[in-house]
């Protein structure tokens, strides 16, 4: 089951970059609205086959974080007995598609359709086919492959997801531990503490926090701890 989202793994640089922003004292101020956003996803794997004119249909659909998934995801599930696989896949606004040598633009581009028709993102779905021995003609291929992938993402539990925007504060060791404790009832993740700023007194904190909620920290922060903080937003 797909429990939660991983933003292009930057996560092992988020504390140094941040870090290093503040060293060369250059702050950027990002909207919030412009750091992400709310997307609908899978929450797990969903199979359904089904027998068309002989041919046995399977798709499979799935969660992918990012692009370089897809082609995990795809070597999972792909069966190399099957006389094809074809596939689409949509990670916000990159798309792609592959026929796997039927008749061009009778495969992966239903799958597509279906995908978008879906409203669901960061989403995969692998169509494998068995050829029984009769042809289904253009049109057939076209309503077989995107019936069975909208069927298929019709079926399949999903969830409201949001992202996560890495931001960095300068805090005076005296009120650290207050910010610690502002920050965790903000539910924040891979927070990270660094002492070595360059600054007597002063650490670096690092986390992520869901978009729609970084101003609110920001404000929670300065109204409990102080308005002299200096943040970092990525």
């Amino acid at each position: 089951m797909f429990l939660s989202i991983t933003i292009p793994n930057t996560q092992h640089r988020v504390g140094a970059s941040l870090f290093a922003i503040a060293k060369a004292n250059k702050t950027t101020m990002a909207s919030t609205s412009n750091s992400g956003g709310a997307f609908t996803t899978i929450q797990e794997r969903v199979v359904i086959k089904k027998e068309i004119k002989k041919s046995k249909f399977i798709a499979i659909a799935g969660h992918i974080p990012d692009e370089k998934s897809a082609m995990s995801f795809l070597s999972q599930v792909r069966d190399p007995r099957a006389t094809h696989n074809t596939w689409a896949y949509k990670v916000g606004d990159q798309y792609r598609s592959n026929d796997d040598r039927e008749v061009s633009g009778t495969a992966g581009k239903p799958i597509q359709a279906a995908i978008d028709s879906s409203g669901i993102d960061r989403v995969m779905v692998v169509v494998i086919r068995h050829y029984g021995g009769i042809k289904l003609g253009t049109g057939g291929l076209v309503r077989a492959y995107g019936g069975i992938a909208s069927e298929c993402l019709r079926i399949a539990p999903t969830c409201l997801m949001k992202t996560k925007v890495p931001m960095g504060v300068e805090v005076p060791s005296a009120l650290l531990g207050v910010l610690l404790h502002q920050v965790k009832s903000f539910h924040v993740e891979d927070m990270t503490q660094d002492y070595d700023t360059g600054k007597d007194g002063i650490s670096m904190v690092t986390f992520k926090v869901d978009f729609d909620q970084a101003e609110k920290l920001e404000d929670a922060l300065k109204a409990n701890c102080s308005r002299e903080l200096k943040f970092y937003k990525r």
